[in-house]
């Protein structure tokens, strides 16, 4: 039998029209009349003959020729057409370097688009994906391991940011999940970091509940000597007790002064649920006031560059800071907690009022759905109180 030998492949010369020198098991060289030389593997598989590509001599010698024949009669022998396998690989591995981290990180985030999330929190998941990215984002999705997400995860943590690391590690696991959901990865890499990742103890947002102080702070904010507009914001986000978020980025059409309510859209609350509020009267002379400043624009708080954006999510807690209250004393959101400590230490209100006007949600489905309905009047008194008790701390 004739076989062939790297000597006698350097001496073969081309002729007019294509030949075939053999080796041995199906496996030939193809040599055109261009010189080339081709690598031919010729089986038979279900009655028909075959050929596979397995490579230009001599970029693929003939030992690499030979271990690649032998691999592709192994599938033949267990019925496997090797060039269908190929085939199927060759797909795949396209279909891998198309389904980056990157690219299902920007289809997941039109999706929240798409679903009418909050701008706020488009924002926040475009930014935590531009971390991911800097260092998995072009990495085929199903090759990252854990060990691969957790290089951006320590970069974040060696900055201090430790909540910021696990809400970033969160962010990487929806992407994961939603290539789960594509049939792009079967497992999501991130579940096994959660026990990686610093554990710091939750410190809540700081808030000034003594009743006395509350009413310094109120003198505060009435004497502030900056934007008119912040003034209003502070006093307005005292008695409605709603989050900053849905306050900034509050529209005049959602106000109806005669009826004395707000109804703050779905796509702009925490819990994705239109939240409803009754408007004492101090909260309905706030807004008069407010109207004449920025009633002609669509935007209760605008920004001082453009009234076609809101007014900085920094600018509550920068005036505060500018009245002498540290971050460790007084934050914008912690009015939320003056009102629900001051309300449940009166005792003269449901707690599920008070849960209800916070834009808590019950977690029990049936009950829920019970009380979605429920508390409204006593609602609108407990405002008209809050309001009131605020005048009279003022006054202390």
């Amino acid at each position: 039998m004739t076989v062939l030998s790297d000597a006698k492949i350097r001496t073969i010369k081309p002729k007019d029209k294509p030949f075939k020198q053999s080796d041995f098991d199906g496996l030939f060289l193809l040599i055109n009349p261009n010189g080339s030389k081709l690598w031919r593997f010729k089986y038979r598989l279900h009655g028909k003959e075959k050929l596979l590509a397995l490579g230009k001599y001599p970029d693929v010698p003939l030992a690499l020729a030979r271990k690649r024949r032998d691999e592709a009669r192994m599938q033949v022998a267990n019925g496997d057409d090797p060039s269908v396998q190929r085939k199927e690989r060759k797909q795949k591995d396209e279909a891998e370097q198309k389904d980056t981290f990157s690219n299902l990180a920007d289809e997941l985030l039109e999706k929240k688009r798409k679903e009418g999330r909050s701008e706020a929190t488009l924002i926040k998941t475009e930014w935590f994906h531009r971390l991911l990215k800097a260092d998995i984002g072009h990495m085929p999705i199903a090759q990252i391991t854990a060990q691969d997400i957790l290089v951006p995860l320590r970069k974040v943590e060696k900055k201090g940011n430790h909540e910021t690391a696990k809400r970033l590690r969160s962010a990487a696991g929806a992407v994961f999940r939603y290539a789960i959901a594509l049939g792009k990865v079967e497992n999501d890499p991130t579940y096994g970091l959660k026990d990686a990742l610093i554990h710091h103890k939750v410190t809540h947002r700081a808030a000034i509940t003594d009743p006395k102080e509350v009413g310094g702070l109120l003198r505060a904010i009435d004497d502030f000597h900056g934007q008119r507009t912040t003034r209003l914001a502070l006093q307005l986000l005292a008695i409605t007790a709603v989050r900053p978020g849905e306050l900034r980025l509050a529209k005049w059409h959602e106000f109806d002064l005669e009826a004395a309510t707000w109804a703050i859209p779905a796509e702009r609350t925490k819990m994705r649920r239109e939240h409803s509020v009754p408007l004492p009267r101090q909260a309905l002379g706030i807004l008069l006031e407010l109207k004449d400043l920025t009633g002609w624009g669509s935007l209760l708080f605008h920004s001082v560059r453009s009234s076609q954006r809101a007014m900085s999510d920094n600018t509550l807690n920068a005036a505060l800071r500018r009245m002498g209250f540290t971050k460790e004393e007084m934050t914008a959101h912690g009015f939320r907690a003056v009102f629900s400590t001051l309300a449940n230490e009166s005792g003269l209100w449901h707690p599920d009022a008070i849960e209800r006007a916070l834009a808590h949600v019950e977690k029990n489905e049936i009950r829920r759905a019970y009380a979605r309905g429920q508390h409204w009047d006593e609602r609108v008194k407990m405002s008209q109180w809050w309001a009131d008790e605020l005048d009279k701390l003022r006054k202390d």
